[in-house]
């Protein structure tokens, strides 16, 4: 990520956050820093996707009442990855038969 898209994950990542309860001993600079070390290769999009459906409770695994851990998050993301790339290839393949026509 550039150091733009950083500030926009540590938003989003902070925003994530604050939709959750959090332990009055927990370092959110540090629980921020194993978070963007850990989603440091995703794409700025596939990350917010991630974060919204956590928020809006659509993962099915984990705890809704709690924030997903860093790992739960790039399970995530790796699958918005995957379908952003399906969408993608679907979108070439149909365009290639129209083409076709």
């Amino acid at each position: 990520m550039t150091t733009a898209e950083l500030q926009q994950a540590t938003k989003a990542l902070a925003a994530m956050f604050s939709c959750f309860p959090q332990s009055a001993l927990t370092d959110v600079e540090m629980q921020l820093r194993g978070y963007l070390g850990a989603v440091s290769d995703a794409e700025l999009g596939d990350l917010k996707d991630a974060i919204q459906r956590f928020v809006r409770g659509e993962v099915k695994s984990g705890n809704a009442q709690f924030c997903p851990s860093s790992a739960q998050l790039c399970i995530e993301v790796r699958e918005r990855r995957l379908m952003r790339e399906l969408l993608a290839r679907r979108g070439v393949e149909a365009a290639a038969k129209l083409a076709k026509r």
